[in-house]
């Protein structure tokens, strides 16, 4: 029997260093932080307030550069780019969830899944159908034309994870994704990054809470600007997500 084809890494960072400077304070947030982050993982990036793991997941999402050390992903060397190629490649290879959704209020949530796509150059009727395509995906489709104010905090979070999802993105990158959402709806939320995960969706949930981190495969910590800790562990599944709208 042949030996299973090696899994491809995603993020590869490499004895990456972040110092800043004010005045004369210098802080190193990162102290030679390497990590790999393979195709298909589901990743808990954790570590308390002032650990680094805010400034790892900014370096690792291309808001922010390494002092020193490189970060390939998806087999690009994206350390050097310049900021316009690093604008592009956020665009196109990382999908963001944030913690506060930033839908943009006057936009439906069928206009806010194109914003992307927009930026990316993709045709209107393409895009107008890969919006719909990603709402219905999270169950959303039937209130494509209405505005952000008109749904719940949950629903919000699903059109954020739409528009993550409209331009396939080869890293899905959560920040504090149910830090504004009651425990039974950030158990939904979880249930689909669970269910994204399992279809190989490569997802990185940055969050200081233990039950959150639980829904991973892999565990992450970071504490004073190293990684501390690097584990896999069963992850907890999760109620299905209610998907009617």
């Amino acid at each position: 029997m042949s030996a299973p084809a090696p899994r491809e890494v995603v993020v590869d960072i490499r004895d990456v260093r972040r110092i800043y400077e004010t005045g004369d304070i210098v802080f190193e947030a990162l102290r030679g932080v390497s990590v790999q982050i393979m195709r298909g993982e589901m990743v808990a990036l954790m570590g308390p307030s002032g650990s680094g793991k805010t400034t790892l997941m900014q370096i690792i999402g291309l808001l922010d550069r390494p002092s020193s050390g490189t970060y390939v992903l998806g087999g690009r060397d994206v350390t050097t780019l310049t900021e316009n190629e690093r604008a592009a490649a956020r665009n196109t290879d990382i999908g963001f969830v944030f913690q506060a959704f930033h839908l943009l209020p006057r936009l439906s949530l069928v206009e806010n899944v194109e914003v992307p796509l927009t930026y990316a150059g993709v045709p209107p009727r393409e895009r107008r159908e890969r919006a719909l395509h990603v709402l219905a995906r999270v169950g959303l489709d039937s209130k494509a034309r209405n505005l952000p104010s008109q749904i719940s905090g949950g629903q919000k979070q699903r059109v954020a994870i739409a528009r993550a999802l409209a331009g396939s993105p080869t890293l899905l990158l959560a920040d504090e994704p149910t830090g504004n959402l009651d425990t039974r709806t950030s158990e939904e939320v979880m249930a689909f990054f669970g269910e994204l995960h399992r279809e190989g969706t490569t997802v990185v949930l940055v969050t200081h809470e233990q039950d959150i981190g639980a829904y991973a495969e892999r565990v992450v910590r970071v504490r004073d600007g190293v990684i501390e800790s690097d584990t896999r562990q069963t992850p907890r599944m999760a109620a299905p997500l209610r998907v009617t709208g």
